[in-house]
């Protein structure tokens, strides 16, 4: 009982953290490419790059989450 109540609060750290993680990246990012873009409007496709890659780690923290409620099932 407790030790499935563990497993979720850190599937829910592993996808909340990871999407603070990325919010602020994407931040500094978004930012830079802005300032960029402005300077050269040549350098929209690398800002467009450069914004989506902090989701990646969103995405890793959601395969860790589901891999630890799969480990709910087991315990």
């Amino acid at each position: 009982m407790v030790e499935s109540g563990l497993v979720a609060i850190g599937a829910g750290l592993a996808i909340g953290l990871t999407a603070i993680a990325a919010g602020i990246a994407e931040k500094e990012i978004g930012a830079a490419a802005v300032g960029a873009m402005a300077e050269k409007e040549e350098a929209f496709g690398k800002g467009l790059i450069l914004t989506v890659i902090p989701e990646t780690l969103v995405i890793f923290g959601l395969v860790v989450a589901i891999l630890l409620i799969g480990k709910i099932g087991g315990v």
